[in-house]
């Protein structure tokens, strides 16, 4: 079971962050600085170098001061050992390969926070689902971290405010607290499904909005895509089960604003470039970091087909991603769809 808030409050919390990327580095400040005893893992040894010779990640994360408290390593043991909680922020491309290796290391009684914003690609499954199938321990606590949150901005000190997702709330409440500062607001949730999918799927509808800018269509298909792009997640999130209440928060509305609109948004980015005319393949051998919504747009068309729910935004995204899809066709074919009512 969880530590009660008093019972956290008489010492100093081991955390650790799994994934050194530039969200994982940020949560790890952030909670250093709430006076947590960090252990970041990443698997580049460089990254771990540079944060023990210079307190700084130079490569996901350049400019930022990492605290004392805060101590890398490339061993999952070393990270784990004796953590209050587990914060988790690997790629979803890789989640399942790290929590294997992490199960045999990790006591069922550890809570997992997830703070990865994708889905498995193979298999269709939100984080959570697979750390359930992985992980040993049927009681084990999981917990969902998402919202509207540039990690260069939560480095800085910046407002933020964000959800996290579990089924019990006391335990919510311990993390809650925990993670709360005067510019991180954390609000309690309780739709694990929708506060995943709508940090994943964000993803994809940020791709086609920058689209549209790469495109210079304007301000009017810009709004026009977001709000179709929100009713496509609203619909597949009913239908997997999700309170549709949960897309119109943080993790929802949210986070698509911010993705979609946002120049740090590594997706809008990816988006922009493909309407600029760059190819797949050359923007990603330009980034360190990864863009979640190439491989979401997968995840999401599969899911929309299993759920027998129409998606087309979703459906050009991935026309364009891996069918070779003119941008601008893609744009038309949307815009000339049959007439429709807009609640449907």
């Amino acid at each position: 079971m969880a530590p009660t808030a008093t019972d956290r409050q008489a010492r100093t919390p081991t955390i650790g962050v799994i994934g050194a990327g530039a969200w994982g580095t940020a949560l790890a400040w952030h909670m250093a600085q709430k006076g947590a005893a960090v252990r970041l893992w990443a698997y580049e040894l460089e990254v771990v170098e540079a944060i023990r010779t210079k307190h700084e990640n130079t490569l996901f994360l350049p400019g930022v001061k990492l605290p004392g408290d805060v101590t890398a390593t490339n061993s999952l043991h070393e990270a784990v050992r004796g953590a209050e909680a587990i914060v988790f922020a690997v790629p979803s491309h890789v989640a399942r390969t790290v929590l294997c290796h992490m199960a045999p290391l990790v006591p069922d009684s550890t809570p997992i926070i997830s703070a990865t914003k994708g889905v498995e690609e193979d298999t269709l499954k939100v984080m959570t689902d697979v750390m359930t199938e992985v992980l040993p321990g049927p009681t084990r606590e999981l917990m969902v971290l998402s919202g509207p949150s540039f990690a260069a901005e939560v480095s800085r000190g910046q407002p933020t405010a964000v959800c996290l997702a579990g089924y019990r709330e006391e335990t919510v409440k311990v993390y809650q607290a925990l993670l709360m500062s005067p510019t991180f607001r954390v609000y309690i949730d309780h739709d694990l499904i929708g506060v995943q999918l709508g940090g994943a799927l964000k993803n994809v509808m940020a791709i086609a909005a920058g689209v549209v800018d790469g495109l210079e269509l304007g301000h009017n298909a810009r709004a026009a895509l977001m709000t179709r792009g929100l009713a496509e997640m609203v619909r597949l999130g009913v239908a997997m089960g999700a309170d549709p209440r949960t897309f119109y928060g943080l993790s929802g509305v949210g986070d698509l604003v911010l993705t979609c609109t946002g120049p740090l948004s590594r997706n809008r980015t990816v988006g922009v470039r493909l309407g600029k005319g760059e190819k797949l393949e050359s923007i990603l051998r330009g980034m360190h970091a990864v863009a979640e919504g190439v491989r979401t747009a997968r995840a999401a068309l599969g899911l929309a087909e299993r759920y027998g729910v129409e998606m087309p935004i979703v459906r050009e995204v991935n026309a364009v991603l891996f069918e070779g899809k003119p941008c601008r066709q893609a744009v038309a074919d949307l815009m000339e769809r049959g007439a429709k009512a807009e609640r449907e």
